[in-house]
């Protein structure tokens, strides 16, 4: 049998114009962001500036990480303590875990087989909170026009969790510019890589304004380039709490060179996600996750469903695949392992069951596509899965000879 031996970890190397541009930080010795000599303007600002002209947002400000920017969003609206915020069942720890961070308490919406926000639940739920953290996690895409009907019918304000849909889009227009406030993530296998990093887009000058004084800006506004006029700050910058998470100027070098580049890669990686998609078509007892001709997504991942599975069954594929090279993350586990976490682990966010989403959570099988495989490579993993899956399918839950079943 074929055994695929590539990592599922290793990540394209960084750009030669990002290490030389890295290079030359370092040389300089100014890291901080604020550390500029006369006439000179920080890679940090720089990188605020182009992304919010490749977004078409007013404003940007970069920071320290992804979890970092959603918090700094929610506080950027005024979510405090008490607070209720709606989000996604199906997301990362990191979302959850920012409204608990401001003291505000999650109120969790389900996810439907398409593994995006169910637009019925949230509709149901709409009237306890009036914010919602939107999580587009693994970089499924609702029907966003229909979810921004609905929120702003109810008053919700939407912060978009963008950390898997960078360079992504619904109906042509991009996420992260669909609610007041687009939160993003660098961190390393995100869409473009600088070990940790997020970055917040907006129109709204006001949050913008609260945002990076949130983020430790002091009174050095007036270097931002892609910062509100100055005069967003005069009510602001006396009683906004300074909540240190800047982003460095070395981490912005770093970055500037991949995002001048995003496109590019973003095909590279569909074309991956194409390849494995075609690979798993009509395999039994296996669904694949559809994606709607609005959605212009970005895959730097791939999902499938093993609908109603018992989860010793599940258990098997999972082992099977990983005794020939291919790992799989299991949604589904009684346990969290890695970042594969569930609504009804996180024992600081109280939750009520949700039937119609745990059926989907516990079916969802999770795995990476780092754009090191080549597409001869993801025909290959997309074999492995369907010959594995077709044979638990049948009733072979043996795990592989010298190999523990994996949970």
């Amino acid at each position: 049998m074929e055994r695929f031996t590539g990592s599922f970890t290793q990540q394209d190397p960084i750009p030669e114009a990002a290490i030389a541009a890295a290079l030359r930080v370092m040389q300089s010795g100014r890291l901080h962001r604020y550390n500029t000599a006369a006439g000179e303007v920080a890679e940090a600002a720089l990188l605020e500036e182009e992304f919010a002209a490749q977004t078409g947002a007013r404003y940007c400000l970069a920071v320290a990480s992804g979890g970092y920017a959603l918090a700094c969003a929610l506080r950027a609206y005024g979510v405090g303590p008490g607070d209720r915020v709606l989000t996604n069942a199906f997301t990362l720890a990191p979302v959850p875990g920012a409204i608990a961070s401001v003291g505000a308490v999650p109120v969790f919406v389900g996810v439907t087989e398409g593994l995006v926000i169910d637009l019925d639940d949230l509709a149901a739920k709409a009237g306890q909170a009036r914010v919602l953290m939107l999580s587009h996690m693994r970089g499924h895409i609702c029907d966003m026009a229909a979810l921004m009907r609905l929120c702003d019918a109810r008053g919700i304000t939407v912060i978009e969790d963008c950390a898997h849909t960078m360079g992504a889009a619904w109906q042509g227009r991009l996420t992260g510019r669909w609610g007041a406030m687009g939160c993003y993530s660098t961190q390393t296998y995100k869409h473009a890589n600088s070990g940790e990093g997020g970055l917040l887009i907006s129109d709204d000058a006001q949050a913008m304004a609260r945002a990076i004084l949130l983020s430790g800006s002091y009174m050095l506004y007036d270097r931002h380039r892609a910062a509100p006029p100055p005069e967003a700050f005069a009510d602001l910058r006396l009683v906004t709490p300074n909540i240190s998470g800047r982003m460095d100027n070395l981490r912005a070098a770093i970055l500037r060179p991949q995002l001048a580049d995003l496109a590019t890669q973003c095909a590279r990686w569909n074309a991956r996600y194409q390849v494995v998609d075609d690979g798993l078509a009509q395999t039994p007892g296996l669904t694949r996750i559809a994606r709607p001709e609005a959605e212009g997504f970005v895959a730097s991942s791939y999902q499938f469903l093993l609908l109603d599975w018992a989860p010793e069954a599940i258990r098997a594929v999972v082992a099977r695949c990983a005794a020939r090279g291919v790992e799989l993350k299991w949604f589904g586990a009684p346990d969290p392992v890695a970042f594969t976490s569930r609504y009804e682990n996180w024992a600081y966010a109280p939750s009520e069951p949700m039937p119609a989403s745990d059926r989907v959570l516990h079916a969802i099988l999770d795995m990476r596509l780092p754009l090191t495989f080549s597409l001869d490579d993801c025909a290959q993993i997309a074999r492995i899965i369907r010959a594995e899956v077709s044979a638990v399918f049948q009733g072979d839950l043996s795990a592989p000879e010298g190999q523990a079943r994996a949970d």
